[in-house]
């Protein structure tokens, strides 16, 4: 009896224990397992469809598009890198259409009346030559063969850089004149000792006949200030309106002179004044030239120039403030007075080009020791703007800018200056050309 209660005793005590003693271990019974519902499989995404290959070449790279503020058309490129002329779209800079041209391109090409390409192209076996040189002007049919051909290419005279259609139907060429180093010298007064000295010339040739029908040089309105003996002898600050044959830019590295002493580049023309505009790389000016003159006149005083601007030190003037140090692309400004130039940089440090905006006076007036430098009406530049070869700038219908930056490719700005479309060519572009989609000039071309 004494141990039926002594077990009793002991079974109630480690009762008591298990509930106050937290380590104490109850074993778990086993729970069934519940019959819960497998979680769905996440869907996987559908994979993005692979952008359709273009049928088309794609030129370049556009970096930049805002569609709802730049201009609805088409950009003529001028590829001097590959020797190439096309035309591409702006969202995705396909080449929507290729001219076959004969031979390289020396420079300008530009779409004109009735479809047709008018370029220059590099002439073969040319006795001389510099940066941009040509030799022959084509005119293109929309289907590739040459409507008209005329070479420019002597062993003193070659095209060079542009030309330019005229409203009458002629064709403006600008040219490089030479003449050897003792005409030079015992003639106008040449200071220095290349052999041969090239200065510019314009021709206007009628397609229709090959006549030159006008022309002007630069060699008859030239002035000079170190030998009084030659009949050009001159204070150059009191003649503007002349040229000084031996104007050397200070900026210059003194080894990049090669008897090329002017090397201009650009040519537009002014129909409602009959002018001439000639942008002058090396002495950083435009020059204004009188066009309503004959080929006489042209070669007395009535061709001396109407104006000029953009570095009056070029003619000794202390007046006014130097605004190009190297220049591109002179062109008018549509439905306005005004011209537009592309101011390279590359001299003095200037390592930012600048699309300037200018106002033509209401008379010219080319005064000595005057500030003859025109008025700026707007500009564009940018930290990443700058080509000190080559480019230009051309207003579009819409009021934008199109802006050819040579070792880069396009910008186009508007008014406000916000940059709305922008192309990153793959070769080296002369210049650009904007066509709106409605154009007639580009209805022979399947686009």
């Amino acid at each position: 009896m004494r141990k039926i209660i002594l077990c009793l005793c002991w079974l109630s005590l480690s009762v008591a224990c298990s509930e106050d003693n937290p380590n104490f271990e109850e074993v778990e019974k086993e729970k069934p397992e519940e019959n819960l519902p497998e979680e769905p499989e996440e869907p996987e995404e559908p994979e993005e469809p692979e952008e359709p290959q273009s049928e088309y070449e794609i030129a370049g790279e556009v970096e930049l598009y805002n569609e709802s503020l730049a201009g609805d058309g088409y950009v003529l490129v001028n590829d001097v890198g590959f020797n190439r002329v096309y035309l591409i779209n702006k969202d995705k800079a396909e080449i929507r259409h290729e001219w076959e041209l004969e031979r390289g391109i020396g420079n300008d090409a530009e779409l004109i009346e009735n479809s047709e390409l008018l370029v220059s192209l590099i002439a073969d076996d040319v006795s001389f030559s510099f940066g941009g040189y040509g030799g022959v002007v084509q005119l293109v049919n929309p289907d590739n063969s040459v409507k008209w051909s005329y070479i420019v290419a002597t062993a003193f005279e070659l095209g060079h850089h542009d030309v330019e259609r005229l409203p009458n139907g002629n064709i403006l060429v600008l040219i490089w004149e030479g003449r050897p180093l003792d005409e030079a010298q015992e003639s106008f007064g040449y200071a220095y000792q290349d052999d041969v000295i090239y200065a510019e010339k314009l021709i206007e040739i009628n397609p229709n006949t090959n006549e030159i029908v006008w022309q002007w040089s630069s060699w008859d309105h030239t002035i000079q200030d170190l030998n009084q003996d030659k009949p050009n002898f001159g204070t150059i600050a009191e003649h503007p309106q002349l040229i000084d044959l031996n104007y050397r830019d200070p900026l210059r590295e003194a080894d990049s002179f090669n008897g090329d002493i002017m090397h201009a580049n650009g040519i537009a023309y002014d129909e409602e004044h009959d002018l001439v505009f000639m942008s002058v790389n090396f002495y950083s000016e435009v020059w204004v030239i009188d066009h309503n003159t004959t080929t006489e006149e042209a070669s007395g005083t009535a061709g001396d120039l109407v104006y000029r601007f953009g570095n009056p030190g070029a003619y000794n003037n202390t007046a006014g403030e130097r605004s190009f140090f190297y220049n591109h692309g002179v062109n008018m400004v549509p439905e306005s007075n005004n011209v537009m130039v592309y101011a390279n940089g590359g001299l003095g440090g200037v390592t930012q080009s600048v699309v300037y905006e200018l106002q033509q006076p209401a008379n010219y007036e080319l005064k000595a020791e005057s500030d003859n430098e025109l008025q700026v009406v707007w500009s564009f530049t940018d930290e990443d703007l700058f080509a000190p070869r080559v480019s230009g700038a051309y207003r579009m219908s819409n009021g934008n800018t199109l802006i050819t930056e040579g070792d880069y490719g396009c910008w186009e700005v508007t008014q406000d200056k916000e940059v709305v479309w922008k192309y990153e060519g793959t070769g080296f572009t002369w210049r650009a050309y904007p066509y709106d989609k409605d154009d007639e000039l580009l209805e022979a071309f399947e686009l």
